[in-house]
């Protein structure tokens, strides 16, 4: 459980050694980014100057982390290498599998039971291969990463689109695919673009009811959920300082939100304090040798905008609380103006939950401050009108609030305290009357809000904003309270304004824990067996995925072309499909269910074009798989938003999808269709998304070619025998390609030729 300062020292140790030698390379000062990445570069990497946004490069990740849904996969995944160990320290963390519904003691009891072929499994599995694992219960992947094993100037990869959360440390930490991780673990280097870089510039300080959180809710609305993709987002300045710890993290956590490749503030006074709390003086120790080397150089934050590819500056000073939705998180609403946009858009008002946690915000100071604006209600006879439930980050952080009587603040207003875990972040959720679909209003301090995300109920509108103000927002059961001028009534009629949140930025009394519920692996796991039944219906051992056949790829069919938003909760939704996680055959019942049909406007209707009937799409995909057809889908932008789930990629590769052409992607998705053996390809010309139709057949003219830069040419012939030819772009380097021809990249590794 421990942090490995050794390891820590010699990163630092290789930064200094390297970043002095990256400035010369370059010929100016660096970013903070730009040392991170050029200290962690795969020792068989050329140093080089590398082109923003565009060159490939090979780097060396000091950790990885997996969360359990997508663990299984990875270790599955893993156990293919034919490795005998991790080659870095890697953790796995039982988080995703706890639904929601009654409590913590009896939703954890209930969790346990249902799921312990697949905890079992996780367990076994990182006991053989020298994996920390964190048991169900202990808490949020993000949140403990915070807490043990962060650090100052780092690099980790993470099976979690929200491992961003440790740049709150001053890390940079990226959300991957399971592949990826497959990689690293078995001591591969591991591939990115080298990143552009977005500057956000803080002046002034937090104040009032405003929080960290609104500054990634403003920077959302102004980037939009696709206006990070490629980069990482690096804030500095005086208002960046005077953050908590923790507050540098919410906002980091959320820039997966923005598709950013990663978020990170250098490293400061308030990172030392965290280190310190959490039992890691050891760390600043070695932070503070190399103090310069953890943040950019002076020269870049007095001149930002020579030295970023896009500024940002926001005044925390004049900040207004924000709240974000309904179903999409970057579309940002000041409180002052949501009574307008409310009634303006037919928004439902009266709110029915406000939920505090996540890996978002479920911090001490999180609790602290969403806890002060429930005393004061309970001080003033205020009775809440929406319900309330928390998820704490984790035990440290539930043991401790306990112990300070901040969850007995909550339960005086009836406030439901579930597991430790995601919960309804996740769509781990029993709401009540949901299958109801009735239109209604939640708000929560999570991260995303998609369409059916929470509560599985596409009708209901969720908003995100900060603790704090959802505490506000569900005490007074309405969407458009604004407590900054708004007075509530108490249970004497008498008009009660609000004092703004006050919290501890970290508890007086230290952080506290009895059992933080971790299990260090066998020192030697030769001994230990890892059982999967095959009549699992949770658990199935991988089958290699066929190579190319090296021929060009002819007569495949149309699956779907996906219309609008298409997140990976639409290609592979999470809720109760989470149980599936472990077995591809199983979860691939949920490919694109969610995608609306661009023919009919429809989800999960889609034509068989074998026998012309409409079906579910994963039933379509079966039945082309099963008379030996390949297929194709079409997609719009940023498609595959979201998480970083590879099922998303996976369950179209298991069920015979061989291209995936959209008019963009984001970036985790792209490299899980890469990893897996598919072709991910973007239209050359936009347009030509409404060339394709509904009854298509697809050939790929010269795939026999495929080679890096040259774009890849498809023939579409329409049902009347016409034809249209279309240019698709690829990003596909020559490793790549390898990936390709052999299958997966996972194929090359088993059989020791992965590409370097």
């Amino acid at each position: 459980m421990a942090f490995d300062i050794e390891m820590i020292e010699k990163v630092y140790a290789t930064m200094a050694e390297r970043v002095d030698k990256a400035r010369e390379l370059v010929g100016r000062p660096l970013t903070l980014s730009e040392k991170i990445l050029y200290s962690h570069l795969w020792e068989k990497t050329p140093s080089q100057a590398f082109t923003r946004g565009k060159d490939y490069v090979d780097f060396a990740p000091d950790r990885v982390a997996c969360q359990d849904a997508t663990a299984q996969m990875a270790l599955l995944q893993f156990m293919h290498a034919g490795k005998k160990t991790v080659a870095v320290p890697t953790t796995v963390h039982c988080d995703h599998l706890i639904q929601a519904k009654v409590g913590a003691d009896a939703d954890l009891t209930r969790a346990k039971s249902q799921s312990s072929e697949v905890f079992d499994f996780l367990s076994s599995v990182s006991n053989k291969y020298g994996i920390g694992f964190w048991k169900p219960g202990s808490g949020i992947i993000h949140q403990i990463v915070l807490e043990n094993y962060a650090f100052p100037g780092g690099m980790m990869i993470g099976t979690d689109s929200h491992t961003v959360n440790a740049g709150g440390l001053g890390m940079l930490a990226i959300g991957v695919g399971g592949a990826d991780a497959v990689d690293v673990m078995s001591g591969m280097s591991w591939e990115l673009k080298f990143p552009k870089l977005i500057g956000v510039k803080l002046t002034g300080k937090l104040n009032g009811w405003t929080a960290p959180k609104d500054v990634i809710l403003k920077v959302a609305d102004i980037l939009t959920v696709k206006g990070g993709t490629g980069a990482i987002v690096e804030y500095f300045g005086e208002g960046a300082e005077s953050m908590s710890c923790t507050g540098k993290g919410t906002i980091c956590n959320m820039g997966a939100e923005i598709g950013a490749t990663t978020s990170t503030f250098g490293y400061d006074d308030s990172m030392r304090r965290y280190l310190a709390a959490t039992d890691r003086q050891d760390v600043v120790n070695a932070a503070d040798k190399v103090a310069e080397y953890l943040t950019a150089d002076k020269e870049v934050y007095a001149n930002p905008e020579q030295y970023f590819d896009q500024l940002i500056e926001i005044n925390l000073s004049e900040l207004e609380p924000h709240i974000n939705g309904p179903f999409t998180p970057d579309r940002g609403t000041p409180v002052s103006k949501m009574k307008e946009e409310a009634a303006a858009n037919g928004w439902p008002v009266k709110v029915e939950w406000g939920l505090i946690g996540s890996c978002t915000n479920s911090s001490y100071e999180d609790m602290s401050r969403a806890a002060s604006i429930v005393e004061q209600a309970v001080a003033h006879g205020i009775s809440p009108k929406a319900e309330f439930g928390i998820n704490p980050g984790s035990e440290q952080i539930r043991y401790t609030i306990e112990r300070d009587g901040i969850i007995a603040t909550f339960e005086k207003m009836g406030t439901k305290v579930f597991t430790n875990a995601c919960g309804p972040c996740i769509g781990q959720w029993d709401r009540e009357g949901a299958d109801k679909e009735e239109k209604n209003t939640i708000v929560h301090s999570f991260n995303r809000n998609f369409s059916k995300r929470a509560d599985g109920n596409p009708n209901t509108h969720a908003f995100v904003t900060s603790p704090e103000m959802v505490a506000a927002l569900a005490i007074s059961g309405r969407l458009d309270f604004n407590p900054l001028t708004d007075a509530l009534l108490n249970d004497k009629g008498e008009e009660v304004r609000l004092n703004p949140p006050k919290g501890d930025e970290l508890p007086n009394k230290g952080f506290d824990v009895e059992d933080a519920g971790f299990q260090a692996p066998a020192a030697d796991g030769s001994s230990v067996e890892v059982v999967v039944s095959p009549t699992s219906e949770r658990l199935q051992l991988l089958e290699p995925f066929k190579p190319w056949n090296g021929e060009n790829i002819t007569g495949a069919k149309l699956l779907i072309k996906a219309f609008g938003k298409c997140t990976t909760d639409h290609i592979s939704m999470a809720g109760p499909w989470l149980r599936f996680r472990g077995h591809l055959d199983n979860i691939s019942n949920n490919m694109l269910i969610g995608a609306v049909n661009a023919f009919n406007q429809q989800t999960n209707k889609v034509k068989n074009q074998l026998t012309g009937d409409y079906d579910a799409v994963p039933a379509v995909a079966r039945a082309y798989k099963a008379a030996g057809v390949d297929s194709i889908v079409v997609g719009d932008h940023n498609y595959g938003e979201g998480s970083s789930r590879e099922h998303a990629a996976m369950e179209p590769r298991f069920l015979g999808v061989t291209a995936v052409l959209v008019k963009s992607f984001a970036r985790i998705h792209e490299t899980n269709l890469k990893k897996q053996g598919m072709l991910g390809l973007t239209f050359a010309n936009e347009a030509d998304y409404d060339r394709i139709q509904e009854d298509d057949t697809v050939n790929f003219l010269d795939l026999t070619s495929f080679a890096p830069g040259k774009p890849l040419t498809l023939e579409f012939v329409h049902a009347d025998g016409s034809k249209d030819v279309i240019l698709a772009n690829h990003t596909y380097n020559e490793g790549q390609i390898e990936w390709f021809k052999a299958g997966s990249a996972l194929n090359l590794i088993a059989a020791g030729k992965a590409y370097l």
